[in-house]
């Protein structure tokens, strides 16, 4: 019986060894990157630790089928998720991201926590964002600017009998900016239902079943912070990185196994790449613009 377990526990062991140098190439381009100017990271994060404690998540992480995720994605896919994390300056310790598996790809999928850290970083939010519930009974009235198409908050009352899970109409998100402005984000219970239904339990979890109010709040926030992160200065830095909102992770993984069971790739047959752009790509700032419970 001891003999079979050992065997059982060989390949993962292999696994691990055959691809345990990648953090440490990784951590290398960036060092080196960052030594040259070509790619700045927040004064605050450690890529050294960061890098460390996503290798020790990476090591039990598994596709939806249970098999690992060393032992089904490909070489250049984990270096470039683990690149993914630190590119956006974000920790898996943190619960700031999940590593998902897509057929043998792995990808870094930005969590809630990850957007607000994001946007407090890249689109200058000083103060935590605030969100409230709207509920049916509410006295809520907003404005729309007509010259920046801008949502005001004008009045909002709520009655205390009026707070009812299963009578939410909307939810709205206010974050303060370093200049002093406002943003608002309006949401209706469509619209965040529909945002529920991007998620693997389509808004059933006990947390959307239970908590409905709360995780109205999570969305609505989530909504407003992307659109701080994807109008600051950089912004083009975090095109096309998939978080919690942006698809159906369960749906994606589905299609992924399919397209990988008709081009088998082993992990050993895939060349590892450069992750990372040129420094010159990098330090040209280009005028780019580009959501655990279950996704919001």
């Amino acid at each position: 019986m001891a003999e079979k377990a050992k065997q059982s526990e060989q390949p993962k062991t292999q696994q691990i060894v055959k691809f345990d140098n990648i953090s440490d190439q990784v951590l290398a381009k960036i060092n080196a990157f960052t030594r040259d100017g070509g790619l700045l990271l927040p004064e605050n994060y450690s890529v050294a630790n960061n890098m460390k404690s996503a290798w020790l998540v990476l090591q039990e992480t598994t596709d939806r089928n249970g098999k690992l995720a060393l032992e089904v994605c490909s070489k250049a896919s984990i270096a470039n998720a683990l690149f993914d994390m630190v590119l956006q300056g974000l920790s898996v310790s943190k619960s700031q991201g999940y590593f998902i598996v897509y057929g043998n790809k792995l990808e870094f999928q930005r969590s809630y926590f990850g957007t607000v850290a994001l946007a407090k970083r890249s689109g200058g939010i000083k103060t935590e964002p605030v969100a409230n519930v709207i509920y049916e009974g509410d006295d809520f009235i907003y404005t729309i600017d007509p010259q920046t198409g801008y949502y005001a908050i004008v009045k909002h009352e709520q009655k205390l009998q009026n707070i009812d899970d299963n009578k939410i109409t909307g939810a709205y998100a206010i974050v303060k900016l370093a200049d002093g402005s406002t943003h608002v984000t309006i949401m209706t219970i469509a619209q965040i239902r529909a945002a529920w239904n991007q998620g693997a339990t389509k808004g059933k979890s006990p947390a959307h079943q239970n908590f409905a109010g709360e995780m109205a709040k999570k969305t609505v926030i989530g909504r407003a912070c992307k659109m701080v992160i994807n109008s600051a200065d950089d912004a083009w830095l975090y095109e096309g990185k998939r978080d919690e909102m942006d698809a159906d992770t369960t749906a994606a993984q589905r299609d992924a196994e399919v397209i990988s069971s008709e081009q088998e790739i082993a992990p050993d047959e895939v060349e590892y790449e450069d992750v990372v752009p040129e420094p010159a790509e990098v330090q040209n700032e280009a005028e780019k613009p580009t959501e655990s419970d279950e996704p919001y």
